[in-house]
């Protein structure tokens, strides 16, 4: 499982121009699974990502949590995370997860987002998602389970 965490001033995303997901202060995940993932790696990476220190403090050091802050969150699904590049010029995505199986974890991810007591919003899985973001920092940070 990865989990790209950009911290945000403000994301949202839309499909089919209707904004379906927006957050302010927070952090803005893309989320992809490969074959193999299971409920420990959602278990570990919601953990992380809520736990981080990623937020300054009043020193400006990176020092406080999601939590700590009261960010919210926008996780958006994102097979394109497992694609490989390093043959010809077309990736290949072969690493990602089955998407029956993806959109599974992806919705315990999220709810282990939830369980936190976070404010989460999402995109629409499998869906055209246009992302747009003010990237605070910037802060852009790749987070794997394995």
């Amino acid at each position: 499982m990865r989990v790209l965490l950009q911290r945000v001033k403000e994301a949202q995303v839309t499909v089919e121009q209707t904004v379906v997901g927006s957050i302010q202060h927070g952090s803005l995940l893309l989320v992809g699974f490969t074959k193999g993932d299971t409920s420990k790696d959602v278990d570990y990476l919601a953990d992380k990502v809520v736990h981080l220190r990623i937020f300054e403090d009043e020193s400006g050091k990176m020092n406080r949590s999601l939590i700590d802050v009261g960010g919210a969150i926008l996780s958006v699904s994102q097979f394109t995370l497992y694609g490989d590049c390093r043959k010809g010029r077309r990736p290949n995505f072969m690493a990602a997860m089955e998407p029956g199986q993806a959109q599974q974890l992806y919705e315990q991810f999220n709810e282990k987002l939830r369980s936190y007591g976070i404010k989460v919003e999402t995109g629409i899985f499998g869906a055209m998602m246009d992302v747009h973001l003010v990237n605070d920092g910037p802060v852009t940070l790749l987070l794997e389970s394995k």
